[in-house]
């Protein structure tokens, strides 16, 4: 038993272990991810303090994913063109700009709500290529190999920092107020573009140039062409677009779970938010133990998120909805997780970047429409009602995924 765990912990962390590059990507991240995510609180107590509503708090998150709408289908088209490593250094660079200017304008005292919205907007658009990118050069660091192992190290990382950030960020402003926390931000960019420049370039995977690119939309057909005649990405984006769509709004229901269908305050909602975030993280940390990107685990993740969505809907006490929203975590990542890496693995180097740009704009560009949805299925009847909606629409879906899997192979393997 104790060596089975300790060859769970060694796989676990393989990425980091065996290649210099990801270390120093990883290390910067988990600064600039507790940073961002302080921001995040940052922000929408900066705006709920200049307007007094909780409707511009909705508008500041709409701002925030709009670009994706509008611009994921085109980001992965433009990656596929650049160099991934100078584009993550110059999206983060131009993500420090924008962090310190907003530190700026609210230490200088002449913040306004439309300074922030703007700003956000800016903020979404360059993340449009930032996110992409990043999971481009994820795969340039560490190769084919241990993609699965990094992109679950990063799932990992992203929610520590969803954990770790909003109870820094709470306390930074009960102290400091916002300021100092949008300036602690902005600094934070700083440890990531250090380890970035840090990278040995000679050591990152490099993909065969292609003699002739197509146009700009050219390409974008190019790529939807590929996706829709690949089994494995045609599958997994039409579940994603279907889950993410109704069932991945933790952000519109948890408040309302805490506010109104448990009875309670704020500390309760940081309660069951910090409950999830740790279940998504053992999730992450579960899909790096995994030898390979798996779709059963794909399969498994949403089955276990439709499932616990479904038992989650009729409770009103804190100790049950706690449990169910920590195992909601753990299926969210381990779906989330392996999702990911099964497209990355399946797309040709010359097509990897429109794929993910593809799984971001399912996972990202839909948020405004499932925000609106989830919302009115809150309103109408409650989290019970749409827990229940979000619990039964993914079970379908992984239920009618179950068929599919003979055709395309339980694993992925090399394009």
């Amino acid at each position: 038993m104790t060596a089975a765990i300790l060859t769970i912990n060694r796989r676990a962390f393989a990425s980091l272990r065996m290649h210099r590059n990801y270390r120093l990507y990883f290390l910067g991240q988990a600064v600039s991810q507790s940073g961002t995510w302080i921001d995040k609180v940052a922000q929408a107590w900066l705006v709920l303090a200049l307007t007094h509503s909780a409707f511009a708090v909705g508008v500041l998150a709409a701002c925030q994913f709009v670009p994706f709408s509008v611009l994921g289908l085109m980001a992965g088209v433009i990656v596929d063109r650049l160099d991934t490593w100078r584009t993550v250094i110059v999206t983060q660079a131009i993500r420090m700009v924008i962090a310190a200017t907003l530190a700026g304008v609210v230490l200088a005292g002449v913040v306004q709500v439309w300074m922030v919205y703007t700003l956000a907007v800016l903020t979404g658009i360059v993340l449009v290529l930032d996110a992409p990118s990043r999971q481009q050069l994820t795969f340039k660091m560490v190769g084919r190999g241990e993609l699965p192992n990094a992109v679950a190290l990063n799932s990992s990382l992203f929610n520590a920092a969803r954990i770790v950030g909003p109870g820094i960020g709470g306390l930074l402003i009960a102290a400091f107020g916002v300021g100092p926390a949008f300036a602690i931000n902005a600094a934070s960019f700083v440890a990531v573009l250090g380890g970035l420049l840090l990278m040995d370039t000679s050591k990152l995977v490099a993909f065969a140039p292609r003699e002739h690119l197509p146009t700009l939309f050219a390409s974008l057909r190019e790529g939807i062409s590929y996706a829709r005649e690949s089994p494995h990405v045609r599958l997994v984006l039409t579940m994603l677009v279907a889950i993410s769509t109704i069932a991945m709004n933790f952000n519109v229901l948890l408040p309302v779970l805490a506010g109104r269908t448990l009875d309670s305050g704020p500390g309760v909602f940081g309660l069951i938010a910090a409950c999830f975030g740790a279940g998504a993280l053992v999730g992450g940390l579960l899909s790096a133990a995994l030898s390979r990107a798996s779709w059963k685990a794909i399969v498994a993740g949403a089955g276990g998120l439709g499932l616990t969505e479904l038992v989650l809907a009729p409770q009103h006490s804190l100790g049950p909805a706690v449990v169910l929203l920590f195992i909601a975590g753990v299926c969210f990542t381990l779906y989330t997780a392996n999702s990911n890496a099964v497209l990355q693995l399946r797309a040709p180097d010359h097509l990897r970047g429109r794929v993910i740009g593809f799984y971001y704009f399912a996972f990202n560009g839909l948020a405004p429409l499932g925000g609106i949805l989830t919302g009115w299925l809150a309103a109408t009847g409650g989290t019970e009602l749409a827990f229940a909606v979000a619990g039964a629409v993914t079970a379908v879906v992984a239920i009618a995924a179950v068929p599919q899997l003979p055709h395309i192979r339980a694993e992925t393997k090399p394009a």
